[in-house]
């Protein structure tokens, strides 16, 4: 069964994607997860392919209109995720302060959020001031003393949210908390260290991956595509996963890809267990080569977007934002359902999941 028979695909265009270069995290955080599930047969794997792409193409936006912002909000299953909000554009360090208060529980932004997320800051939460040390590319927040009133299992949730929301923006690399004016060096409920600010080395939806080990390993950031909670439309989750060291990280990478998301997080597999990765070039203007293989695809069929998206997005961002081309069966052309050629460089896109409301 090949995937020429797909006629019609939910998702997003690669327009409205966003990616940004990730690294690792702290550790200690990982609790007894599953090994990934490796050994799916194919037809069961295909079947979620398929469950991915089927259905009607949304390019209805809603109530969202005119410029976004991106926010990291939690899903129905816990996992983070980059969505694109329609909020008030405003100006300087208030557009990341209006970014930080559509994350507040029943805050001011809350008719912005999707149905299915929710922001990961506890009702009540006061962001008084967003501040920006240029020099040091740090932006500093101080937040109300409801702030401390989280519940601890949402600790490093929290910090990850926090981290890659604010660093998303132009200038930004670092953050640093405070409350009511007194800078935080450990969060307040489990104590998480906060010494030095948190760049997104911190890492997002972290898991370890098979075979590595927490205290010797390397951390790769991949992209996965799930559903939303209605079914309708496809969105993306960047997953930190740490894998052994001492492997090319692009091509980790791209094999963390293949063998799929770990079980029971609602994360769908976007390529099969016949993918294989041929090569990975980097030119030297920075762009990405990508030689895949997968015996499932003929010649010259358009390519599911879910899987070409999740390799430009992992590729960009373990990378710094290279634009990417990709080669699939040694094809000329790789048309994606979008009618995009990804076998010419594709940059990173702007946003990332934008979900009508």
């Amino acid at each position: 069964m090949h995937m020429k028979n797909i006629n019609k695909i939910r998702g997003i265009s690669a327009a409205g994607l966003l990616a940004v270069p990730v690294l690792l995290s702290g550790c200690s955080l990982f609790g007894s997860q599953s090994s990934m599930d490796i050994d799916k047969p194919p037809a069961e794997i295909e079947q979620q392919m398929l469950n991915m792409t089927e259905g009607p193409v949304s390019t209805n936006k809603g109530e969202q209109t005119g410029p976004k912002t991106t926010v990291y909000l939690m899903n129905e299953k816990g996992l983070l995720a980059p969505i694109s909000l329609g909020i008030p554009e405003a100006k300087d360090e208030g557009n990341m302060k209006q970014a930080l208060q559509a994350m507040v529980e029943g805050g001011a932004y809350a008719k912005y959020v999707p149905k299915g997320f929710s922001g990961v800051l506890p009702k009540g939460t006061v962001i008084n001031s967003v501040t920006m040390n240029k020099e040091q590319k740090v932006a500093v927040v101080d937040f109300n003393s409801a702030f401390n009133k989280y519940n601890a299992p949402d600790e490093r949730k929290i910090l990850e949210a926090v981290t890659w929301t604010l660093t998303g923006f132009s200038g930004v690399q670092k953050v640093q908390l405070s409350v009511d004016g007194q800078m935080l060096t450990e969060m307040p409920l489990k104590d998480t260290p906060l010494n030095q600010p948190l760049s997104r080395s911190f890492g997002i939806n972290l898991e370890k991956g098979d075979g590595a080990s927490i205290m010797n390993s390397t951390p790769v950031t991949v992209y996965f595509a799930t559903l939303s909670s209605d079914g309708v439309y496809s969105y993306y989750v960047p997953v930190t996963r740490l894998v052994q060291p001492g492997q090319d990280k692009l091509t980790a990478a791209l094999h963390e890809l293949i063998q799929g998301p770990q079980q029971n997080d609602g994360l769908e597999q976007v390529m099969t267990d016949g993918t294989s990765v041929q090569s990975v070039k980097t030119a030297k203007d920075g762009t990405v080569t990508v030689a895949l293989k997968d015996d499932m695809f003929e010649k010259d069929e358009q390519i599911p977007n879910e899987l070409l998206q999740s390799v430009v997005l992992t590729i960009s961002e373990n990378t710094s934002n290279a634009k990417v081309k990709i080669d699939m069966n040694g094809s000329q052309k790789v048309i994606g359902f979008d009618n995009q050629d990804y076998s010419k460089p594709v940059s990173r896109p702007d946003y990332i999941n934008e979900i009508p409301l």
